[in-house]
């Protein structure tokens, strides 16, 4: 996940922040990673992005998108 998360980093030009979802699909895995988009002051406005990416079994990037955008204080709503 580390190497498909700097996969991503490379391509959107920024550092991944984390990796908040695995999960293992028929044709290899797909992952959530957290990304800063744009620093803010404070730290809690920085907006941040989640993007959503497909992997091959051995790990390599097959594509991305990003699903969601949030302010890095911000909590999700419960449903």
């Amino acid at each position: 996940m580390r190497g498909a998360a700097a996969q991503l980093g490379e391509l959107l030009g920024t550092s991944p922040d984390s990796v908040s979802a695995v999960r293992p699909t028929p044709d290899g895995w797909t992952a959530d990673v957290e990304v800063v988009e744009l620093e803010r002051v404070p730290d809690t406005m920085t907006v941040m992005a989640t993007y959503r990416v497909m992997l091959d079994p051995q790990g390599r990037l097959l594509g991305y998108e990003r699903v969601r955008r949030y302010a890095r204080g911000q909590l999700d709503r419960q449903r």
